[in-house]
C-alpha cells in the first residue's frame, strides 16, 4: 500500500473519530439545552399565571388565562388544592389526567414552580406546576403542558442540520486529506526516486528544498549523501587512475630495463647500471605500496597508535639531528628553536613519520642557501609546532587540496622528487588521529609553513 494511501487513511480515521465525537457531544448538549430552555420557559409561564391569580383571583382572570393559552402551543390547567379542575385551555386526555393525579402536597413545597414531567421519548407532554394562594387563603395549582411532539419536531430539524453539516465537513475533510497527503508524500516520493537512482550508482540527483521541517531535513540529508557519494566516486576514480599511473611507470621501467639486461652482448658495467635502475624502481613500488597500506589501515580504523608522554623539545631535537646532514649536503640551513620544555601525549613512531615527511618536502622544494626552521611554541593549553621553509611555495589555488590523496602541486617533478602525493594525506590522518590540527600557509617564491597544534600536558 502506498504511503499516500496510508497517510490519507489514518488522517481520515483520526479526524473522523474527532469529528464524530465532537458532533455527538455538541448535538447532545444542544438538545439538552433546548429541552431545558423549553422546560424553564414553561415553568416561567406557569409562575407568571400563578402570580396573576394571587393578585386577582376571579372569573375574568381565569378566563383570560384560558383564552391566552388556547392561542399558543402550550396548554394550561388550573385546579384547586384537592385536584378539582377550575378551568383548562383544552379537554384533558389520559396523559394530562395521569399527571394531575400525582400527589399535590409535594408541589406546595416550591414557590417557584416544579418540573413534574421532562421525558421527551416516553411521554406525550412535558409539564410543570406552579402553586398559588389567593387572598382568601385558598390554595391551587397552575399546570402547564407542552406536547413533546412539537419539541421532537424541532429536534428532528436540528438533526437534519447536524447531518448536513457532518456531510459537508466530511467532504471538506476528504478534500483536505487528499491534497494534504499529496503535499506530504510528494517530497517523499522524490526522495524514494532519488535513493533508487543512488542504489543503481547514479549520484547526480538533485532534490529541491521543500521546507525547514523534518521532511526538509531528510531531503537535505539525502542530497548531502548523494553529493558525498558522488565526490567519493570521483575521488576513487581519480585515486585508482593515479595509482595505476604510479604503478605503470616503474613497471614499464622494470620491464624495459630487464629486457635490455638480458641481452648477451651487454657489457657487465651496463648490465649492473640497468640492474641498479631496476632496483630503484622496485624500491619505488615498495614505498608506494607501503604508503597505500598505511592509508588502507587508517580507513579501516586498524591504524594502531600507542601514545605516551613525550618531551616535545627532546623529541623534535632528535629528528632535527637526524635530518641535519641531509640539509647540509644540499646547502640548506636547518634551525631548531624550543625555548621551553613541554610535554604532549603522542605516538613517537607515528609522529616521527609526520615530521620526516614535512622536512623531506621542505628539503625537496628549497634551494641552496635558504633556511628551514623547526620551532615549538607554548600557548595556553596547546603546543604549536611549526615547520617553516624558504622554498618555492605553493600556489594559492592548490593550498585547499594539498592534503588530498595523490594530489601533487608540481606534476612535472613527481618522478624527479619521488613523491606519490600520499605523504601529506598520511600526515593529516596521523595528526587528526591524535586529536590535533594541521594547517598550512604559503606564498609562491617565499616559502611554506606547516603548523601542527597539539594539546599540551601539565
Amino acid at each position: 500500500m502506498k504511503i499516500s494511501i496510508k497517510l490519507g487513511f489514518w488522517f481520515f480515521i483520526c479526524i473522523f473519530i474527532i469529528e464524530a465525537s465532537s458532533m455527538f457531544f455538541l448535538h447532545r448538549n444542544v438538545v439538552h439545552s433546548l429541552v431545558n430552555e423549553e422546560l424553564e420557559a414553561l415553568k416561567s409561564r406557569g409562575n407568571s399565571h400563578s402570580d396573576v391569580i394571587e393578585i386577582s383571583y376571579d372569573e375574568a382572570t381565569l378566563q383570560h388565562i384560558k383564552i391566552m393559552e388556547s392561542q399558543t402551543d402550550t396548554e394550561v390547567v388550573i385546579t384547586d388544592y384537592v385536584g378539582k379542575i377550575i378551568t383548562s385551555s383544552k379537554t384533558l386526555d389520559k396523559s394530562m389526567d395521569k399527571i394531575l393525579k400525582r400527589n399535590m402536597a409535594e408541589h406546595i413545597l416550591s414557590n417557584n414552580g416544579v418540573i413534574i414531567q421532562s421525558d421527551l421519548h416516553d411521554e406525550q407532554y412535558i409539564s410543570t406546576v406552579s402553586p398559588f394562594k389567593t387572598e382568601n387563603g385558598d390554595i391551587g395549582f397552575v399546570y402547564m403542558f407542552k406536547s413533546t411532539e412539537q419539541i421532537q419536531n424541532v429536534i428532528s430539524r436540528l438533526n437534519e442540520h447536524f447531518i448536513l453539516a457532518s456531510v459537508l465537513i466530511l467532504f471538506l475533510m476528504l478534500f483536505t486529506i487528499f491534497f494534504l497527503s499529496r503535499a506530504l508524500t510528494k517530497p517523499l516520493i522524490s526522495m524514494k526516486e532519488a535513493t533508487r537512482r543512488m542504489s543503481k550508482g547514479d549520484f547526480s540527483v538533485s532534490l529541491p528544498k521543500t521546507s525547514s521541517d523534518e521532511i526538509g531535513e531528510l531531503s537535505d540529508s539525502i542530497q548531502t549523501l548523494a553529493n558525498d557519494l558522488n565526490y567519493l566516486r570521483k575521488e576513487r576514480n581519480e585515486f585508482l587512475a593515479g595509482i595505476s599511473h604510479e604503478l605503470r611507470t616503474p613497471l614499464t621501467y622494470i620491464k624495459g630495463y630487464t629486457d635490455i639486461a638480458r641481452r648477451n652482448n651487454l657489457s657487465e658495467k651496463d648490465r649492473l647500471n640497468y640492474l641498479n635502475i631496476i632496483y630503484e624502481e622496485s624500491n619505488h613500488i615498495d614505498n608506494l605500496l607501503k604508503e597505500l597500506f598505511d592509508l588502507a589501515k587508517m580507513d579501516q580504523n586498524n591504524f594502531s597508535i600507542s601514545k605516551e608522554k613525550v618531551n616535545i623539545c627532546l623529541f623534535m631535537h632528535s629528528i632535527f639531528r637526524k635530518m641535519e646532514p641531509a640539509f647540509e649536503s644540499k646547502g640548506v640551513k636547518l634551525e631548531f628553536i624550543c625555548k621551553k620544555n613541554a610535554y604532549v601525549n603522542i605516538d613517537p613512531i607515528r609522529f616521527e613519520q609526520v615530521f620526516l615527511n614535512l622536512l623531506d618536502n621542505a628539503l625537496k622544494y628549497s634551494d641552496t642557501n635558504t633556511l628551514t626552521t623547526i620551532e615549538i611554541k607554548n600557548e595556553e593549553d596547546s603546543i604549536n609546532i611549526l615547520v617553516k621553509d624558504q622554498g618555492s611555495g605553493i600556489p594559492t589555488e592548490d593550498i585547499p587540496y594539498i592534503f588530498d590523496r595523490l594530489y601533487r602541486v608540481d606534476k612535472s617533478r613527481s618522478r624527479l622528487t619521488g613523491g606519490f602525493g600520499l605523504g601529506l594525506s598520511i600526515v593529516k590522518e596521523i595528526v587528526e588521529a591524535h586529536c590535533g590540527i594541521i594547517s598550512v600557509e604559503s606564498q609562491l617564491n617565499s616559502g611554506t609553513c606547516f603548523k601542527i597544534i597539539l594539546k599540551g600536558l601539565d
